[in-house]
């Protein structure tokens, strides 16, 4: 089994002593209780990975000697998933399972029909996107943390959409009456995907016409609906198999 992953932003040179504090100190001493001689890998959630083995520890820091560095690669295409906001106590779950899928970035978007509304409280929302994405990350020993950003209204999506499509990228609006189906998308050689996931009350017309009209394509991703909080890890498996991405 591979070591356990954790994030530390400035990951030293092989030989060096590197310290794991904070809350991912404290994570890894008092909640996983590693101790000393344990293996761990290190890192800085934007690709870099080093090979490590703990030299001391204490309640909240561990002290680990590198023994290795190495670049992960990014998957390709990436993958972005725009997510309707979920009921509040499936969330965060939303995340956790988009991340374990593998999305490179997320985006939060405030639909017509969602029933959480984040306009009074964005920042704090997307916090716990944030804090919810790397602890999944973290737990899939991910060498990237996915970007979760800024919560998004609809003109801010249907923005993204036009430059996502002008780069040569394939945008899926998943949705139960679209006439195509996912996997008839043309995935080969595309720049990237855009994965567009509606509310529990599903996308309103005006804004899947307008999806549409930036150039999303409304599409089927199999025979059965699927929670809001699950669709985009279902596509992202999809992904998985009909791109090089795994």
């Amino acid at each position: 089994m591979a070591a356990t992953v954790f994030y530390l932003d400035d990951i030293p040179e092989p030989g060096a002593i590197a310290v794991l504090d904070g809350a991912e100190g404290r994570h890894a001493a008092t909640v996983r209780r590693i101790r000393v001689g344990e293996p761990i890998t290190l890192s800085d959630g934007a690709g870099v990975l080093a090979e490590s083995e703990v030299v001391a520890a204490q309640k909240d820091r561990l002290e680990l000697q590198v023994s290795s560095r190495s670049l992960a690669e990014p998957v390709a295409p990436p993958v972005t998933v725009v997510q309707a906001l979920p009921k509040s106590d499936r969330s965060e779950l939303a995340v956790e399972l988009m991340t374990e899928a593998g999305a490179d970035v997320i985006v939060p978007w405030q639909a017509a029909r969602c029933v959480s509304n984040w306009e009074s409280k964005a920042r704090k929302g997307v916090d716990k996107w944030r804090a919810a994405a790397r602890s999944a990350a973290r737990q899939s020993r991910r060498a990237y943390i996915p970007e979760v950003t800024d919560l998004h209204r609809t003109a801010d999506v249907l923005g993204l959409v036009r430059k996502v499509k002008a780069d040569n990228g394939v945008v899926a609006a998943l949705h139960e009456s679209g006439a195509s189906r996912f996997t008839d998308l043309p995935f080969a050689g595309t720049s990237g995907v855009v994965l567009i996931v509606g509310p529990e009350g599903g996308l309103d017309d005006s804004e899947l016409t307008a999806l549409a009209d930036a150039g999303a394509v409304p599409v089927l991703l199999g025979p059965t609906v699927l929670r809001t909080s699950t669709a985009a890890a279902v596509a992202l498996g999809a992904l998985g198999a009909l791109t090089p991405r795994w």
